[in-house]
């Protein structure tokens, strides 16, 4: 599986670096925050040092006072600027994650579903989910935290050379075995930390795809398949975390080798310059609490490097989405669609062969016929090209090779597992499938798939707000809200991949019930992962390495021995109090209508 490209270094720099252009008084507001915090944090050592020689020199208590008091007035002024400059840096950084997100979303939905087929919904689901979760913890936990350390340092150093340029060249003996450590460091964790975002995008595909498969992979059987495939994934990421953090611990000893240099440099040139009478007490004071301050600071640039290279890595896979965007082709203009000739009578699949990569076909010269108004389900494993099929009918595919018959201007609709509730007022997400629709119509659309009860009990009806911030549907509701839309769309065909899924076992019966209202006389495909689904369409076709192996009505099919009859008999075993002598021919299908997954 070929994953979604990774933005390299320059790319994500020009990224980011036009995202803080775009904010000027924010990032004014920034550097300037960052200065003072910075500035009022270096005073209050440095009054420490004057105290010191002032006492040493027994000066009075009173010119003591000043020196105190603008210690504790920088105090003060510094820990309200540290505030200000966190919230600032935070706001920065969401800002520019948000439109980060935003313009990875928008660039996911325009690329080319075959790209989205190829690289896996998990690395997808991995990206816009997973990556921003990281980044934006770094941005808001991390990413203040380690700028405003870094302009302390810049200016800490800078007062130790205001001291004295030899103390100020004592505390930079230092830098040369903190850039050692980074230099040790980061070659050996950036790959790491890369690997690991990559493996978990594995372990989300792999759970995405099995999670939303999980019937038919109980139905062939492929479980310990399927549970390998995820531990595997598992542990590599396991795996990566660990060697992550023996690297950090190794980091830990390299920087506290170059804290002892540069703490001992400062005592070592202090207690020379001291005795040579050319700095005075006070001022080796002042440079070794202004170096011993900056442990923490310092440490935490170091200590943070982990979060900030493994929110690095999230960010250049974003960024690489964006960047997908912008370099992949038009596919309406390069994709070459054959034109299918008019169909009067459904819908007709001629040696279909279509694959998502030249080297690995999907179809393989597939023939199928779904006669006007019938409801075919089409039944398979996971990857078998199911959703393929789809894709080819609904036109967000094109085959290489074939035709596909289908009466002229036919609307295509399809619903997916993955439904969305919009936010905004219920009527309002109903209208995005007939914007002209009245509210009796979508009443009636409602009642057509059993959902006006619930609508006319919610707090304002069908002008509730609904979705994000809004009054919140469970999966079967949002599935019947799917389903009432493709009812005022009105559409001829229809195309139900997976739609009714999610359902849990006492509402899969209602939203099968529901799907059959709504498809009512229109041609249908049902790609099902229950057996239920399957039972209750015109007839069944079953898809195998690219080709159709059993096409006809259900019952037909499970008396005829193939692989319908295997998932039968597998169905029924799984059924509490069965009866493992029984055949298939003494259990009407008609009357099954039970959740397998509730036999898991």
């Amino acid at each position: 599986m070929t994953a979604l490209r990774v933005a390299d270094r320059a790319e994500t720099s020009r990224w980011l670096l036009k995202a803080v252009r775009a904010r000027p008084m924010l990032t004014a507001t920034v550097a300037m925050l960052c200065a003072v915090t910075a500035i009022c944090a270096v005073i209050p050592v440095l009054a420490l040092g004057i105290l010191v020689d002032r006492v040493s020199s027994q000066a009075t208590a009173g010119s003591l006072i000043p020196v105190a008091l603008l210690a504790a007035c920088a105090a003060v002024v510094g820990g309200l600027a540290a505030g200000a400059t966190m919230y600032a840096v935070a706001r920065l950084g969401a800002d520019v994650i948000a439109d980060l997100r935003a313009e990875a979303v928008d660039a996911a939905l325009h690329l080319p579903r075959a790209t989205i087929e190829v690289a896996g919904r998990g690395d997808v689901l991995s990206r816009v989910n997973n990556d921003v979760t990281v980044i934006n913890r770094a941005v808001t936990t991390v990413v203040p935290t380690v700028v405003t350390a870094a302009a302390l340092t810049v200016v800490s150093v800078i007062a130790m050379a205001g001291l004295d340029w030899r103390l100020g060249l004592a505390g930079f003996s230092a830098i040369p075995f903190y850039v050692a450590a980074l230099r040790w460091y980061v070659p050996r964790s950036a790959p790491v930390y890369a690997a690991e975002r990559a493996a978990a995008a594995e372990r989300a595909q792999a759970v995405v795809e099995s999670a939303t498969s999980r019937d038919t992979v109980l139905a062939y059987g492929l479980q310990d398949r399927e549970l390998d495939r995820i531990e595997e994934a598992s542990l590599r990421t396991r795996d990566l975390a660990v060697s992550v953090f023996t690297l950090f611990t190794r980091l830990v000893g390299r920087v506290n080798r170059a804290e002892f240099v540069g703490l001992a440099a400062i005592l070592s040139i202090g207690f020379w310059l001291v005795s040579t009478d050319a700095v005075t007490v006070g001022a080796t004071t002042a440079a070794a609490l202004l170096f011993h301050r900056l442990f923490n600071p310092i440490g935490m640039i170091l200590y943070s490097s982990a979060e900030l290279q493994l929110a690095g890595a999230g960010l250049t896979r974003l960024v690489g989405v964006v960047e997908t965007k912008s370099s992949a082709p038009d596919e309406d203009s390069d994709v070459d669609t054959p034109v299918s000739p008019v169909s009067q009578a459904g819908l007709t699949l001629r040696d279909i062969h279509f694959g998502y990569t030249p080297d690995h076909a999907i179809l393989r010269g597939l023939d199928l016929d779904i006669p006007r108004g019938h409801r075919l389900a089409l039944v398979g494993a996971s990857g078998a090209g199911k959703s393929t099929v789809g894709g080819l009918i609904d036109g967000t595919l094109a085959c290489d090779h074939g035709e596909i018959l289908k009466p002229a201007a036919a609307q295509v609709f399809t619903i997916s597992q993955e439904v969305h509730v919009f936010a905004g007022p219920l009527i309002d997400d109903l209208r995005l499938a007939a914007p002209a629709a009245t509210r009796a119509e979508a009443f009636e659309a409602l009642a057509i798939v059993g959902a006006d009860g619930w609508v006319r009990s919610l707090p304002s009806g069908i002008d509730t707000v609904v979705g994000e911030g809004g009054f919140r549907l469970g999966e079967a509701r949002a599935q019947q809200v799917a389903l009432a839309r493709l009812v005022l769309a009105d559409p001829e065909i229809a195309i139900l991949d997976e739609a009714t899924a999610e359902a849990d076992s006492d509402q899969a019966a209602d939203l099968d019930r529901a799907a059959l209202a709504a498809t009512a006389g229109r041609t249908t495909l049902v790609i099902a992962h229950r057996l239920s689904q399957a039972l209750t369409a015109d007839s069944v076709a079953i898809i195998s390495e690219g080709v159709i192996t059993e096409h006809g009505p259900p019952d037909t099919l499970i008396r005829a021995g193939g692989e319908l009859t295997r998932l039968w008999d597998t169905f029924h075993a799984q059924r509490p109090g069965h009866d493992d002598h029984s055949g298939p021919a003494e259990h009407p299908p008609q009357t099954i209508s039970t959740d397998m997954r509730t036999h898991r």
